[in-house]
């Protein structure tokens, strides 16, 4: 069963049997996002103050018909009407939006960005207490019921500017990163593959009797499009996978799931492939990385990250610099509940 996970996380997920995977990577995906926000996507920068691409294909900016902004609840959750995060997944039709979220949420949903750990931590002096820890929700109704998941960032956009006075600016900035390349040009491996040699998203679904088996189509351990999910595997491994999903935002999550996380820097796409992918990367987490002074289970088995990506995927980091959009957060203001 799949289920979302409660609060600052953006990653579906299945429940995960090893403990030691389990703490690390709830100390990522769960970590409190903070401010002065900065943008975990690396590309190249676009021209200064130049509208995202994205942005413009949705309509340049959007208002919601109605919204209202109250503080939430730390300890009683409200689950929201769709993932938060940078993927594409279509949303439920009806225009309805409701989330229970601290205001850094807010800003990489509306600015469609991911931050690393160490971006997070780099922002956390740079705006209010309230800002990182209070959770605000905010349920709100677009103007058309067909409203797409990139218009709902706009109009959120317009939310942050007018309820919370938002004013923010991107820089592009020289940084050390971790390239994602090919391990030989022209080959993938057999857990990546061209999203139009699987299934499709509207196909009726069957799930593998072995989703961690090399021998299953990379991705078809999911039933989603478009989504980022982590479950557990045999032998305290994970698996993490998505289906028809571009090279840019594998990368991008792959910068905020353990072990990658350790490295301290953005990770992008430099595999030159183009179009939509399903993958799935099944490996066993170093318990020396994830949970100092953790042993590691008996029965564990798997290859390391490293080798997985590798296997798997036919892809490795290389250590690089890159200049990276970094969204600027200058100010914002406590909303006065509604």
């Amino acid at each position: 069963m799949q289920t979302q996970v409660p609060r600052k996380c953006n990653v579906l997920w299945n429940s995960v049997s090893n403990p030691i995977a389990l703490a690390a990577i709830a100390a990522t995906l769960l970590m409190p996002l903070r401010a002065r926000t900065q943008s975990a996507m690396p590309v190249a920068p676009p021209p200064s103050q130049a509208t995202p691409q994205w942005q413009i294909a949705a309509g340049g900016s959007m208002s919601f018909e109605v919204a209202s902004i109250r503080p939430g609840d730390p300890d009683k959750f409200i689950s929201p009407t769709f993932g938060l995060n940078i993927d594409d997944s279509p949303i439920p039709p009806g225009g309805n939006f409701t989330a229970d979220f601290p205001l850094p949420t807010y800003i990489e949903f509306a600015y469609k960005i991911m931050l690393t750990r160490e971006q997070r931590e780099s922002m956390l002096a740079h705006l209010p207490k309230w800002a990182a820890t209070q959770p605000f929700v905010i349920v709100a109704k677009a103007p058309t019921a067909s409203a797409t998941k990139d218009q709902m960032r706009l109009m959120i956009q317009s939310l942050l500017t007018d309820r919370f006075k938002l004013a923010a600016h991107f820089e592009a900035q020289d940084q050390p990163a971790l390239a994602l390349i090919v391990v030989k040009e022209g080959k993938t491996g057999p857990r990546l593959r061209p999203h139009a040699e699987g299934l499709a998203c509207d196909a009726k679904w069957s799930v593998p009797a072995d989703p961690a088996s090399p021998a299953v189509h990379p991705g078809e351990f999911l039933p989603s499009c478009g989504v980022v999910q982590v479950k557990s595997a045999a032998h305290h491994t994970i698996l993490l996978g998505a289906r028809n999903l571009p090279l840019p935002s594998m990368a991008a999550f792959l910068a905020v799931i353990p072990p990658v996380m350790d490295f301290g820097r953005p990770v992008i796409d430099q595999t030159g492939l183009k179009g939509m992918y399903d993958f799935s990367l099944n490996w066993l987490p170093d318990p020396v990385i994830n949970s100092p002074g953790a042993s590691e289970p008996s029965d564990a088995q798997g290859p390391t990250f490293e080798e997985a990506l590798k296997d798997q995927l036919g892809l490795k980091l290389k250590p690089t610099r890159a200049v990276v959009q970094i969204l600027v957060v200058d100010h914002v203001e406590q909303p006065s509940p509604n």
